[in-house]
């Protein structure tokens, strides 16, 4: 039976996606479950896999051409099966009902007066003269930060995609080429430097954009706990004794898993604010969002059901979805359907900051670094190791108490880390 297969939803606030590549091609067999096509949204390159299996029977958009979400791009029929494609269409189209003015709530009216947004100014569209190039968004991502017009650059990437290496190559070209030959006696000129106006890239103005509707909308407060982490940073160290490198594990998959089982004990901050039915819901699922960056932004990667799953396995899962969102090849599936997040940027040295809630969420982890620092122990001084979190909360769902609460309750797992072990 033939099928059409429609521009997914790849996120809550996303309205249409740009078809960068077919990876099935017209006449060939689709299996369910297989790559079927490669659409770019404002975040990333997603790859989205077929919802049926047959063979595919057109391609309804081209490549480079941008979809409004739930619009056919094709049609999966069973092999030899006659496909009258107007009819199919025809069918599929929605209907269009009269527009019903609906009357809000009175609680839900009050609340959206009191939480309507500020205007967001978006910037202007850089004219694109000759028409879009197809690249992957590291390669538009390297040309914005270097100044290289995509229409110069050739590439070499599937139907003539421009990849990372191709623009790494148009650098070095022009680079070997503008070299100037500099004797030894050459005066040292002087440095001018050229002042530019470029184009936002999209997942920096969808950042922008979700960041500043949560920080208008969810009045935000913040709780910091100081942690006793040496015991944690000692088991690790002796369970990445036994492994291979490639499976070490990393404080925050030990963290992961913590703040899962804490959330069984405080459900509220697994919840979600629904403004249009004045409602909460709560979320059956503990799926942990875990910040990562990637040029130009961040996105956050899902590890599903973390409280059932052992460290090990969130490690394995999370340098999986990790590796994809950097090289700008993430699944649906890996960036959607967060209900907590965690955002750790100890890496880089940080001792402590506060993060956006990501909506809809009703709470977000920020982690710092774990230092040494001289503490107070029976009443001596001795080095210690620490870490600082802060959580940051929506106060329509939670108060200060539960927050804190939450903290200790964390507590409990990452300073007895054989908690998360068993």
């Amino acid at each position: 039976m033939a099928q059409i297969v429609n521009m997914p939803k790849l996120g809550f606030d996303m309205a249409e996606g740009t078809l960068v590549r077919w990876v099935i091609n017209e006449g060939e067999n689709v299996s369910k479950g297989a790559i079927l096509a490669e659409i770019e949204t404002d975040k990333a390159t997603v790859e989205v896999e077929s919802a049926y299996s047959g063979v595919l029977v057109r391609q309804l958009a081209s490549q480079g051409t941008v979809v409004p979400i739930n619009d056919p791009i094709a049609v999966i029929a069973d092999a030899g099966e006659e496909v009258d494609l107007d009819t199919l269409l025809r069918k599929a189209a929605p209907v269009e009902k009269p527009a019903e003015k609906e009357q809000p709530a009175p609680q839900e009216a009050e609340m959206k007066a009191q939480l309507q947004p500020l205007p967001i100014v978006e910037p202007p569209a850089a004219p694109t003269p000759i028409g879009r190039v197809l690249a992957s968004p590291v390669a538009r991502s390297m040309a914005d930060e270097l100044g290289i017009d995509l229409h110069l650059v050739h590439g070499t990437g599937p139907g003539g995609r421009i990849t990372r290496k191709d623009i790494e190559a148009y650098r070095a070209r022009h680079a070997q080429a503008a070299a100037p030959n500099i004797t030894a006696a050459a005066p040292v000129p002087a440095i001018v430097r050229e002042t530019r106006t470029l184009p936002l890239p999209r997942l920096r103005a969808a950042i922008g954009r979700r960041m500043a509707e949560s920080m208008q909308q969810a009045p935000h407060f913040y709780v910091t706990h100081d942690y006793n982490v040496e015991a944690l940073v000692e088991r690790r160290r002796e369970i990445n004794a036994l492994l291979a490198e490639d499976d070490k594990l990393s404080i925050n998959d030990f963290i992961v898993r913590a703040v899962a089982l804490a959330l069984l004990e405080f459900p509220n901050l697994n919840t979600s604010l629904d403004l249009k039915n004045n409602a909460l819901i709560s979320h059956g699922e503990i799926n942990i969002g875990v910040a990562v960056a990637v040029a130009n932004g961040l996105l956050t990667v899902v590890n599903r059901n973390t409280d059932q799953k052992t460290v090990h396995q969130i490690s394995a899962e999370l340098k999986v979805m990790v590796a994809r969102a950097r090289e700008g090849k993430v699944r649906p599936q890996d960036i959607e359907g967060s209900t907590f997040t965690v955002s750790n940027m100890g890496m880089f040295d940080v001792d402590q900051f506060t993060a956006i809630i990501n909506p809809p969420e009703a709470a977000i982890l920020a982690v710092g670094s774990v230092v040494q620092v001289p503490v107070v122990m029976d009443g001596e001084v001795k080095v210690g190791t620490r870490m600082k979190a802060t959580l940051s909360v929506d106060h329509r769902i939670s108060d200060g108490a539960e927050g804190a609460r939450y903290l200790q309750a964390l507590a409990r797992y990452i300073e007895q880390p054989m908690r998360l072990l068993i």
